[in-house]
């Protein structure tokens, strides 16, 4: 006969002891969101039917490239975790393993895809900056 208290059934159980770790990224990348997206749209807004010698222009300026990517990198990590957490309160089983999976390739896929622009915007700068 086992003897346990209602602490050592307990034991184990409970949390994965990240909770603290998630909260504080959460907080830590909402509070950089706060600030970069405004930048990002600000800029975004100012090229919105420009030419597209201007918008190679301006996306080239490192200011403005590391806002943007900053921005979408922060925007996107902060997207992967909330839905994650989601996810993992309201799926369960392989469902829950196959979203969490979805929402982070979305994520990385963007944050790819944003990089690879910013790099070509940076390289048809210098092409068409030594071109005229």
């Amino acid at each position: 006969m086992r003897y346990l208290t209602d602490r050592q059934r307990a034991e184990g159980k409970g949390a994965a002891h990240t909770g603290t770790a998630h909260h504080w990224f959460m907080s830590v990348s909402a509070v950089a969101l706060v600030i970069l997206v405004p930048i990002f749209l600000f800029v975004f807004g100012r090229t919105l039917g420009a030419p597209q010698e201007a918008v190679i222009a301006t996306f080239s300026n490192p200011f403005v490239a590391i806002v943007t990517a900053l921005a979408f990198i922060v925007g996107m990590r902060h997207f992967a975790r909330g839905a994650q957490m989601m996810i993992e309160d309201y799926a369960g089983g392989t469902t829950r393993h196959v979203l969490v999976l979805i929402a982070s390739g979305i994520s990385w896929v963007v944050m790819a895809s944003v990089l690879y622009a910013l790099a070509k915007f940076a390289f048809l700068d210098i092409v068409l900056g030594a071109m005229g």
